[in-house]
């Protein structure tokens, strides 16, 4: 099994560009027009393999920014281990590879006329429709915090201005200040994102501030590679981080910004620098258009991830519902190609196979120490998107030695540098 799972993390750092996992063959050809809103891992992928596919095929990618920030490594921005230049990826490359590259704000859709609505009053007409919205935070879900309390308790959880602002204020702390991160429950975007940004900012700490504290104040009882992290906290940070279950009173009822408190079931907690990560949901264009449901996530078919809720729809990335695959750079990847094969299909006036799905996710708990999992998924009309059984896994709890860990955060840069290649050129 560990040789097994060391080999499906190797391909995946070195080959994660080209890696389509069961991505069926599909006769070119066929005629339509497809419009792509959102480049971000999901959407970006969609228009990039919909013109691989096919490129006689008319591919319009509508994108707000002038480029992409991607949430993979702006932990390590946080940490001071990257920059923010080091995870900005251009659309020039979409642009080079045929894909119809429009900058602008897509507001509406028009599901029964297929058309898409833009900021400046265009529109831009579709055969099929992907789209890629990526998450909004939710903030009325969480008494006294919005867009203004994240300016005094930064969020970053959409990469950009707010990542950098995290790092200003944890450079600023003094040595000895208490570092509160609030992760929110199931579902949202990255699982194990909180607990690595946790991780690179005590390997901060350590070096820079080493009498400082980070309290984890959870709404959840349990988090993705909780055994991994909590082992790494020990072992590399001892007494430098606490973590508060929900069930212990880590849920975040309320939030004062002015005051820099929190408060829970703990009471009241000041904090000198506060991480605030809020509940989630689909980005605003799903939701206007109506592929949401009562939860703010978008329902689709687990075959092709077209939306349950319009014809001629394709949901893909963190927006979607997609069973048992976490919302992850890696997963809105395959989602993507999944998509684009599928409208290819659709428009050849061919079934679609049952496709196989794949998803790495690596973390870093300081550099030279990655951890990760990693799972292959099938799709099945009972269940939906399930685990494969026996294939997959998680690093190992106690190597030998951190030669293993050194190799997995070799493979986190591999991964990185060849899914970005693979989505943006």
């Amino acid at each position: 099994m560990k040789a097994t799972r060391r080999g499906l993390l190797r391909t995946a750092a070195a080959a994660a560009g080209s890696m389509t996992f069961g991505l069926p063959m599909v006769a070119r050809g066929a005629a339509g027009a497809v419009v792509v809103v959102g480049a971000g891992f999901g959407g970006a992928t969609a228009a990039r393999y919909l013109k691989r596919l096919d490129p006689t095929l008319e591919v319009t990618l509508v994108e707000r920014e002038t480029s992409i920030v991607t949430c993979p490594f702006s932990n390590a921005v946080i940490a001071g281990y990257e920059s923010l230049g080091g995870i900005t990826r251009s659309l020039d490359g979409l642009a080079a590879a045929g894909v119809k590259v429009v900058r602008g704000e897509a507001l509406t859709i028009d599901t029964q006329a297929r058309v898409v609505l833009l900021a400046d009053n265009s529109r831009i007409a579709y055969d099929r429709l992907v789209v890629s919205p990526g998450i909004d935070l939710d903030f009325a879900a969480l008494p006294g915090y919005g867009e203004a309390a994240s300016a005094q308790m930064p969020h970053a959880w959409k990469a950009g201005a707010q990542t950098l602002l995290l790092r200003r204020q944890l450079e600023s702390m003094a040595d000895g200040g208490t570092f509160i991160v609030a992760p929110p429950a199931n579902p949202f975007r990255c699982p194990p994102g909180p607990y690595e940004r946790v991780s690179l900012v005590a390997s901060y700490f350590k070096a820079a501030k080493p009498r400082s504290k980070i309290l984890v104040f959870d709404a959840k009882d349990a988090f993705s590679k909780q055994g991994l992290f909590q082992a790494a906290w020990e072992s590399e940070f001892p007494g430098m981080i606490a973590w508060v279950a929900g069930k212990d009173g880590g849920r975040i009822e309320s939030v004062d910004a002015a005051a820099m408190t929190v408060k829970g079931g703990f009471g009241n907690q000041k904090g000198d620098v506060v991480n605030v990560i809020p509940p989630q949901r689909a980005g605003a264009i799903a939701r206007a258009a109506g592929l949401a449901n009562d939860n703010g996530w978008c329902p689709v078919d687990p075959m092709t991830f077209a939306s349950t809720r319009a014809p001629h729809v394709h949901v893909v990335g963190d927006a979607s519902i997609a069973g048992a695959m976490p919302k992850s750079g890696s997963s809105a990847n395959a989602q993507g190609k999944v998509a684009a094969a599928a409208i290819l299909a659709s428009l050849a006036g061919k079934e679609m196979p049952p496709p196989a799905l794949f998803n790495v996710c690596y973390s870093l708990v300081r550099p030279g120490y990655g951890i990760s999992i990693a799972d292959v998924y099938q799709v099945t009309r009972d269940k939906g998107i399930v685990p494969t059984p026996n294939a997959g896994g998680v690093s190992v709890r106690a190597p030998t030695d951190l030669g293993e860990r050194k190799l997995e955060a070799a493979y986190a840069a591999g991964w990185y540098r060849n899914i970005s290649a693979d989505i943006w050129g």
